[in-house]
C-alpha cells in the first residue's frame, strides 16, 4: 500500500521547488524556503465566565484542525478584565507536516474563498522573518464546522511559519502555493 502524500506537498516537491530554486538562483535543494508550521490560536475572553464557551471553542478547532487543541492560559493577572493568573481564556492548536500541509490546501483552495467580501490577503502581514500571519473573522467559513452546532462566532489568528530569510521569499513561496494576495510583489 502506497503512503499517502497530502496534494499540497506533492506540489511542493514538483511544481514550487523548481520555481523558487529558478527565481532566487539557489544552488542547493535544501535552501529552498519550506513550511515549517502552522499555528492555530483562538481566544476566548468569555470563558473565564462560562467554562462551556472554551469547550465549543476547543470543539471547533478541534473539527478544523484535525487534532486536539490545548489551552492557553493568562500569563498575568488584568483587573480591568477581571482576569487572573492561570485562568484558561483559549486554546491553540500547532500543526505539521502531513496535517499542515492538509490544512494549508483546504485553507487555500475551499476556506478562504468562503470568505465575505474577500479581495485578497493583505501581503504586509510578513514579520519580517519570512512568517505571515491573519486574523479569521468566523470560523464557519471551513466547510467542516456544522452551522447548527455552533453556539457563536468565533474568529481565529493563523499564523504560517516558513524557513524562508525574508519576507520576499516566503511571498513567493506562499503566492506559489496559491494564497490570493491583493498586490503582486512586496514593496520595502
Amino acid at each position: 500500500m502506497a503512503e499517502y502524500e497530502p496534494r499540497a506537498q506533492v506540489k511542493y516537491k514538483k511544481e514550487i521547488i523548481p520555481h523558487l530554486m529558478k527565481k532566487f538562483g539557489y544552488k542547493n535543494i535544501h535552501q529552498v524556503p519550506k513550511l515549517t508550521k502552522i499555528s492555530l490560536n483562538m481566544g476566548v475572553g468569555d470563558g473565564k465566565q462560562d467554562p462551556k464557551l472554551l469547550e465549543n471553542a476547543m470543539n471547533d478547532l478541534t473539527i478544523i484542525a484535525g487534532q486536539i487543541p490545548a489551552k492557553t492560559k493568562a500569563k498575568k493577572a488584568i483587573s480591568n478584565f477581571k482576569l487572573r493568573a492561570g485562568m484558561e481564556i483559549g486554546c491553540k492548536i500547532t500543526l505539521r507536516r502531513k496535517k499542515m500541509y492538509d490544512f494549508l490546501d483546504r485553507f487555500i483552495s475551499i476556506a478562504i474563498p468562503r470568505i465575505r467580501d474577500f479581495r485578497g490577503l493583505s501581503d504586509s502581514s510578513f514579520d519580517g522573518r519570512g512568517n505571515y500571519s491573519m486574523g479569521i473573522k468566523e470560523q464557519i467559513i471551513f466547510p467542516e464546522v456544522n452551522m447548527d452546532k455552533i453556539d457563536r462566532i468565533r474568529g481565529l489568528d493563523v499564523t504560517i511559519v516558513t524557513s524562508a530569510n525574508s519576507d520576499e521569499e516566503a511571498f513567493e513561496l506562499l503566492k506559489s502555493f496559491g494564497m490570493p494576495f491583493q498586490k503582486q510583489a512586496i514593496t520595502d
